[in-house]
């Protein structure tokens, strides 16, 4: 089962990926036009990646006392609305994952509550059978105790 569900994952995550595309360039068009946006939303998640990934090469590097330069505001603002759109297609893709997990459990818990259901229904039968079993021997042994207090005639 958990075989199969990989192809439909990866093609699930292509699908929603090239659909999450126009949403994070219409984030990016957004960037550029709206001061608010730009400052606020792009600017500081920009900036702060960059001063990571400058800080981890330079220490990669060896040079552990350098200063860090801002990207200049247009830079930020292309940075910050791509990080923004990989970050909503990330959380889409999140999304779609959570709600496959939350299908195949309910689906799981589903056949192990039919298979519950089942397994009671034979044990159920299996104690009327037993029951009835109980019964049967229980005549046959009053039969039997008849026949053997009553004697059979003999023939001469």
């Amino acid at each position: 089962m958990v075989v199969g569900a990989f192809p439909i994952a990866k093609l699930l995550y292509l699908g929603v990926r090239q659909m999450s595309k126009p949403v994070a360039n219409r984030i990016k068009a957004g960037a550029r036009r709206s001061e608010f946006f730009k400052n606020y939303v792009c600017l500081p998640p920009a900036q702060l990646y960059h001063w990571i990934e400058m800080r981890t090469k330079m220490r990669i590097m060896g040079f552990r006392g350098s200063t860090i330069k801002p990207l200049n505001e247009e830079a930020a603002a292309e940075l910050g609305a791509e990080l923004l759109g990989e970050a909503i297609i990330f959380l889409i893709g999140g999304g779609c994952m959570v709600l496959e997990y939350s299908r195949q459990a309910t689906n799981s818990r589903n056949k192990e509550e039919e298979l519950n259901k089942t397994i009671t229904n034979l044990q159920t039968q299996v104690a009327e059978l037993e029951l009835n079993t109980e019964t049967i021997n229980a005549q046959l042994r009053e039969i039997n105790r008849q026949l053997v207090s009553f004697p059979m005639p003999t023939k001469k």
